[in-house]
């Protein structure tokens, strides 16, 4: 997926909090609110992210947070994360009305209309959204994109156990396959596993989630003919590709730096399987 050019136009942004809620243990779900001249905003696609800064002056860099949901007619966007160290420690803490300083949206996220054409994909395709831990939150904005484009959607979601965080969000929007790690709901084992359980037929595959599950995924894709897209998980510093702290192996030269990597903040997050190295 090429750089759509827009990450370095974006600006430090306060944005009020409107709600959080602790959905499971150590994941909140966060819903801010943008000025409503904030155009930027009207651009966001799904896969996209933001970088949120922490008010402790000693926290410089910010946080970086897949989006789960834009509704950019109310200018809000709902963030889904779990807390794992300091920063989203403190973000855990913010209440309604408080603010929170932002920049939105980043990062190259999941553009159907391109996909749906360098594809050739037929009017009827099947889109599977494969999700797996804290990779689920953003397949919502996913499968939400979808169904509103009037496209068969099926979210194949990867659990370590009954705690099923979100999951009547995306019954609203595609057909669910669950796997869990203990067995306790749908497929004992990975989305892989569950994918081929449930019979669906994949045109494409759209997927976010840890490092293993994307190989997998993109390993299964390839054997298969299927074309698939992966948002990578990072540690990100500055979030607009100034620092290349988060590069990764590509097969092709990248045009910036004339190696094999790209800049999963800058190209990325999401990418063709075919184009990287997992």
């Amino acid at each position: 997926m090429n750089n759509n050019g827009l990450n370095n136009n974006r600006s430090r942004e306060t944005a009020l909090v409107i709600s959080q809620e602790e959905i499971s243990e150590g994941i909140f779900n966060l819903k801010i609110k943008f000025r409503d001249d904030y155009t930027a905003l009207k651009n966001t696609l799904p896969g996209q992210f933001v970088s949120l800064y922490v008010s402790d002056g000693s926290m410089l860099l910010p946080r970086p947070i897949s989006i789960c949901e834009a509704n950019v007619e109310d200018m809000v966007l709902r963030l889904v994360y779990r807390v794992v160290g300091s920063g989203t420690k403190a973000f855990s803490s913010l209440r309604s009305d408080d603010t929170i300083d932002v920049i939105a949206p980043l990062g190259n996220g999941y553009d159907f209309d391109k996909i749906i054409s360098e594809n050739n994909l037929p009017d009827d395709a099947s889109f599977v959204a494969m999700g797996g831990g804290i990779g689920i939150p953003p397949m919502l904005g996913v499968v939400k994109k979808l169904h509103e484009m009037g496209k068969k959607a099926y979210a194949v979601l990867g659990y370590r156990s009954n705690d099923l965080f979100l999951i009547d969000d995306f019954k609203k929007y595609s057909e669910v396959i669950i796997s869990t790690d203990d067995g306790s709901v749908g497929t004992k084992g990975t989305v892989i596993d569950a994918l081929k359980a449930s019979g669906v037929k994949a045109d494409v595959i759209l997927s976010c989630g840890p490092l293993p599950m994307l190989r997998g995924i993109s390993s299964y894709a390839s054997e298969n003919n299927i074309p698939a897209y992966v948002s990578l998980e990072e540690h990100m510093a500055c979030g607009i590709g100034a620092c290349l702290g988060c590069v990764c192996k590509t097969v092709d030269v990248d045009e910036h730096s004339h190696v094999n990597n790209t800049r999963i903040c800058t190209e990325g997050p999401v990418f063709r399987s075919s184009e990287v190295i997992l």
